[in-house]
């Protein structure tokens, strides 16, 4: 009701004072009055589409009676006024009928700023509109214009001003031509008008509606219906060509801008002309998407929209980098010739009241006192001040009876709105991106904005431009307000969630394409394996033998590298098309490093980089093709060269955006190393770890493969059962290599420490056999010098067989550490030469006296890099944590034996060496009685026994040849060596 009486009151103060309005003279006068108006009808149409208006107003007057004790003295007013805007628009023109003299004054002062605006795109073109590169000789001449500011002044506002404005004093479009042509050619122009965000008005149906109860209408309504056909057939397509035309224009501009900012000062009128004609262009598609008819949707469906908002936002940036440059530039064209210029005009009036002279004075004095120092010393310009008084001068010289009359020294007029413009450029340029490039309004349309988004990613080559999506949710917070601060963080909010969605989706396109490059290129790799070269290798091999193989006519087998063999460069394969695709999202994702949402601030490359870290961990672990139920899994030479391939791309992206890939490998391989990744899923550690115990393991354990010193690796024995895997291939020198390679130090170390818990069950089994038999035990220990007692005790032990098998399973287990621990050792000493052979060299001069807790640090350090030692610290702790060569693998009883002896006598502080001369002279014993028996049951296998012995002590670090000589003849080893070589000869053959 107040601002109603206050517009009310205002619009009759300017009829009384006849005030002149001429958009292209005192600018700023029209263009607020023109507002205000438009406002006004805004408000009352918006007011009037509330269905519930008349129940809140009624519960307000209510609420206001029980909190005050009577109703709003206002409230019958307010309550009428409902009533009698019931129907808007026809109740404003009858309200405007004093007001119209006014109104068409302004309005017709449009016509020669509109029609110019709303040219075609071919107008546009053939006029070279917007080049810089035109006319070279003329580049570096400022853009002047008669009516600056009308430049670039919104296109959607002047429409609004005709449409309502006509409607509203419609009488003289009855009697003035030219009112007429600027109403048609605005009706022509557009279906729909933005009210107010995402609330339109459909002005055809509207105008029709509210003309066809006046008498003498029909032509207007006429006008009207041809007006409707003409915006329904060609206003799609003829804003759809200025979009294309805008989107090479504003290409042009922004490359020369960047390439010579400098232009920015004389040609800044140009960039924001741009933005504004752009901008218009934008809102006008988004306006009408939704509120077009069907049958010419598609030119409302623009892919390439997102190229047009790029260079917007490109030319944005260029001028807020650029900003000190056009600063020195205005600041001395302001003092050099606009104010020179401006003085000269001032003197020639013929009159001019002291009030008006001292407002103009000031503005000389004011622009003739800037200088260049006060931009280089970051001096903080305000002009708002200057500004306001020319308001204010405008005011007081269009008023009728005014002594010095704007109408009568147009000339003044111009050249104070080419001065505003100018201080604008020096103190306001903030201002200016908004006031001409704000779009905020997608906010409101984030269906559509979406929409564009899918789009833009669809279409390869608009995939470059996605970027500007995120940067138009910088655009958001514009559109707030301080009379309505509650909705700042719904408007934040969503402008959060739209950006981080945008990028979100941009790095997930990205990361498949990557991933889908990856694939091909591991399947490439794959093409380079040792195993596909066998068929190769037999076609040669039949060839040298003319042999003839296969069928005739089948094709032959394609060799790795005739991919990269191009006899056309027209070809395009779909590496190729991925690159392209790839290196134009790249583009997109590193043009910002970092950008500001509401106080948030976004970093695109991050998004990529956190994608990129997951997908790698999941193709890793995918690449193992581990299978629970089969139990397959990839050889770790074969997942090595895809993790390699797959890290060579990974490198590539780097020459695209900017970021640390090796971040990234440090993040995802150190996380492969351990049990679980940080997401808490399994690694190829624990695949790989679990495998060779559950798999490869539990198969030697069962007597289907056996472990072969000279080859270094575990093999299969022929079985009726045949296994699903070949041993050797998972178990040689270099698959253990790759397999260290791929777990690295930490990885090999809980591999090892899986292994230790399995010793530990078997150590505990056998302590349990131990205490079973402890007394006959503790007597064959003070009976080993008596030969017929020590027979008779080992008749008296139970499970004996049991104990030789626990012994075999972790002789088989420690044979299998020592390989993947050699296998570490040759890794690190290729990757870290130096630090190995200090480590080693450290291990080895150890002195013998040192304490056992510094040997045993020493020995973990040294078991770390995979070097063998004295006592085995890792079987160590897993001993003192539990407190409480031939087919039936019995050669790995020396490894077991030793080893167990080492850990268990280092955890209870006993004298290693002694205990184990004390096993020496106990199983020479035993051995040497073995050979003086004749049953054949006891003397089975005695030659391959004694080789234990001497195999036990080639392994043991404490026993000697020499000691084991002093106690059992070296005669009887020798005539055993050659007992079993003879025996393997005889069952060979």
């Amino acid at each position: 009701m107040e601002f109603k009486d206050h517009v009310c009151e205002l619009l009759n103060t300017i009829d009384v004072c006849q005030v002149f309005f001429d958009i292209t003279v005192n600018f700023d006068l029209t263009k607020n009055y023109l507002d205000l108006i438009i406002t006004y009808t805004t408000l009352m149409i918006l007011l009037s589409r509330i269905e519930e208006r008349k129940a809140i107003i009624g519960l307000y007057n209510y609420a206001h009676e029980m909190t005050h004790g009577a109703s709003d003295r206002e409230y019958p007013r307010l309550g009428q006024m409902i009533v009698d805007y019931e129907n808007p628009l026809k109740k404003m023109m009858e309200e405007f009928v004093p007001h119209s003299k006014s109104l068409s004054d302004a309005l017709i002062s449009l016509q020669m700023v509109y029609p110019r605006r709303n040219l075609s795109a071919d107008q546009w073109r053939n006029a070279q509109l917007l080049s810089l590169i035109s006319a070279p000789s003329t580049m570096l001449n400022p853009a002047q214009s008669d009516t600056m500011p009308c430049e670039y002044l919104s296109l959607d506002a002047m429409e609004k001003w005709i449409i309502f404005g006509f409607i509203l004093c419609h009488g003289v479009l009855n009697s003035d031509a030219t009112a007429l042509n600027l109403w048609k050619l605005a009706l022509q122009s557009s279906s729909c008008l933005a009210l107010f965000r995402d609330e339109v008005f459909h002005i055809h149906k509207a105008a029709e509606d509210l003309f066809v109860n006046i008498r003498g209408y029909n032509k207007r309504i006429n006008d009207i219906r041809e007006c409707k056909e003409a915006a329904v057939s060609h206003a799609g397509s003829m804003h759809r060509e200025r979009r294309k035309f805008l989107r090479s224009a504003l290409k042009e501009l922004a490359t020369v801008l960047s390439d010579q900012p400098g232009l920015l000062g004389p040609k800044a009128l140009f960039v924001f002309m741009a933005l504004s004609f752009a901008r218009d262009e934008i809102i006008w598609l988004l306006r009408h998407a939704d509120n077009m008819p069907k049958k010419s949707a598609d030119d409302f469906i623009d892919k390439h929209i997102a190229e047009l908002i790029f260079y917007m936002e490109e030319l944005r940036a260029h001028v807020r980098k650029y900003g000190p440059v056009m600063q020195r530039y205005y600041v001395q064209y302001l003092s050099g010739f606009d104010a020179v210029v401006l003085n000269e005009l001032v003197q020639n009036l013929s009159v001019c009241p002291e009030d008006e002279s001292i407002i103009m004075s000031s503005f000389v004095n004011t622009m003739t006192s800037l200088s260049v120092k006060q931009v280089e010393d970051g001096e903080v310009f305000d002009f708002r001040g200057m500004r306001l008084d020319w308001f204010r001068l405008q005011a007081y010289t269009s008023v009728s009876k005014a002594s010095l009359g704007l109408a009568d020294h147009r000339e003044l007029g111009k050249m104070m709105n080419t001065i505003i413009f100018h201080t604008k450029m020096v103190d306001s340029l903030v201002e200016m991106l908004v006031e001409t490039s704000d779009l905020s309004i997608f906010c409101f349309y984030s269906r559509a904005f979406e929409k564009m988004f899918q789009q833009c990613l669809e279409l390869p080559s608009q995939s470059r431009y996605s970027i500007a999506f995120p940067l138009l949710c910088t655009h958001f917070m514009s559109c707030t307000h301080e009379l309505c601060p509650e909705e700042r963080h719904h408007i934040g909010d969503r402008s959060l969630s739209l950006c981080n969605m945008f990028l979100d989706e941009m790095a997930k396109q990205a990361r498949n394409l990557i991933t889908d490059i990856c694939t091909e290129q591991c399947t490439l790799s794959d093409q380079l394996l040792p195993k596909h070269c066998a068929k190769t290798i037999s076609q040669a091999v039949n060839k040298k033998s003319k042999k003839q193989t296969g069928k005739k006519g089948e094709p032959e087998r394609e060799k790795p590298g005739v991919e990269s063999m191009r006899k056309n460069r027209l070809v395009v394969t779909n590496l190729d098309k991925l690159h392209t695709a790839l290196s134009e999202l790249c583009f997109s994702i590193n043009y910002v490093p970092n950008m500001v949402v509401w106080e948030h601030t976004f970093t695109p490359r991050e998004y990529l980089t956190s994608h990129l870290e997951i997908r790698f961990t999941k193709s890793i672990v995918g690449m193992t093709m581990y299978n629970q139920a089969t139990q397959e899994i990839a050889k770790p030479s074969e997942l090595l060269t895809s993790v390699r391939a797959y890290m060579t791309v990974l490198q590539s992206i780097e020459n695209y955006v900017q970021i640390d890939i090796t971040r990234v490998f440090n993040n995802v391989l150190l996380q492969q190393t351990q049990h679980l990744d940080s997401h808490g899923e399994p690694t190829i550690t624990s695949l790989y770890t679990n495998w060779y115990l559950e798999t490869l393991l539990r198969q030697v354990s069962n007597g289907h493969i056996a472990y072969f010193p000279a080859m270094k690796a575990f093999v299969n024995l022929p079985t009726e059962n045949e296994l699903t895997f070949n041993a050797e291939e998972y178990s040689d020198i270099s698959e253990m290599r790759a397999l260290s390679e791929l777990l690295g130090p930490y990885g090999m170390k809980f591999l090892s420490e899986s292994l230790m818990w399995h010793i530990s069950s078997q150590v505990a089994e056998l302590k349990k056999l131990v205490v079973e038999n402890v007394e006959v035990l503790t007597q064959m220990r003070t009976s080993f010098d008596k030969p017929d007692q020590m027979a008779a005790l080992f008749k008296r032990l139970s499970s004996v067989d049991s104990v030789l098998k626990r012994m075999t399973i972790i002789g088989v287990i420690l044979s299998f550490r020592s390989l993947a621990q050699e296998a570490l050792r040759d890794v690190l000493s290729y990757h870290i030469p130096f630090l190995v052979s200090s480590i080693e060299d450290f291990k080895d001069h150890i002195p013998r006296e040192t304490d056992m807790k510094v040997a045993m640090n020493v020995y973990e350090l040294s078991s770390a890099a995979g070097l063998p030692c004295e006592i085995d610290p890792a079987l160590v702790v897993a001993l003192s944590s539990q407190k409480s060569g031939h087919c039936n693998n019995i050669h790995c009883l020396a490894k077991a034996i030793n080893q167990i002896a080492a850990a268990l006598f280092t955890i209870h502080k006993g004298s290693i060496e002694d205990r184990l001369k004390e096993f020496l002279a106990l199983a020479s014993s035993s051995l040497l009685k073995i050979g003086q028996e004749t049953d054949k049951t006891t003397t089975r296998n005695r030659e391959s026994v004694y080789l234990l012995l001497d195999m036990i002590v080639q392994e043991s670090p404490f026993l000697t040849m020499d000691l084991l000589e002093s106690c059992f003849p070296y005669v009887l080893l020798r005539n055993a060596y050659h007992a079993v070589y003879k025996q393997s000869v005889t069952s060979s053959a």
